[in-house]
């Protein structure tokens, strides 16, 4: 781990990782809300297409926020409350392992489901397991739980951000905000 003194910011690729992140997952929890209760067409397939080229993104863009956070110390805590502390860490914790267990369980349920994944339609992944309907329709509901878990504890990541800001007006947003302090 870096043992530099502890910054009041997030480095530069932290903040960018974050926000880029925070687009993708968004983005993706949105195209595949709507896409599943379209009819079978070719704009189906493509928003189904796009949603898994999404999730390969957001395990990319995970690994490398994992790999920033541990190499490089993250700004000093602010004084708050010793269960505000633990409740952050703890939705942070969530975020990590939901950020791969989402896509993984999309790309585990695509495999058995017999549709493979072609990264932007050129670069075939490899299948997790061999396709199999009913592990399948037993892994679809998973997929969509763990998604609709991982917006619940986003949303809650924001309205502790949302209430730093307005409440405590401590400056934490500052430390993740793009762009010069």
């Amino acid at each position: 781990m870096n043992t530099a003194p502890n910054p009041t910011r997030y480095t530069g690729t932290a903040i960018a990782l974050h926000w880029l992140l925070a687009l993708v997952i968004v983005g993706s929890f949105a195209v595949g809300t709507y896409m599943v209760d379209l009819p079978f067409s070719a704009t189906r397939l493509k928003l189904y297409n796009w949603h898994k080229w999404a999730g390969v993104l957001i395990l990319a863009l995970s690994a490398a926020r994992l790999l920033w956070r541990l190499t490089h110390r993250p700004p000093a805590h602010l004084p708050m409350p010793t269960w505000q502390r633990r409740a952050a860490h703890g939705a942070h914790l969530a975020l990590y392992a939901l950020f791969f267990a989402v896509p993984l369980m999309g790309w585990t349920y695509s495999s058995a489901a017999g549709f493979p994944i072609m990264l932007f339609g050129v670069l075939p992944l490899p299948d997790f397991v061999p396709v199999d309907r009913e592990l399948a329709e037993a892994l679809k509901p998973w997929h969509g739980g763990l998604a609709q878990g991982l917006a619940a504890v986003v949303l809650l990541h924001v309205a502790g951000a949302l209430k730093h800001q307005l409440i405590d007006r401590d400056g934490l947003l500052r430390r993740m905000q793009p762009g010069r302090a």
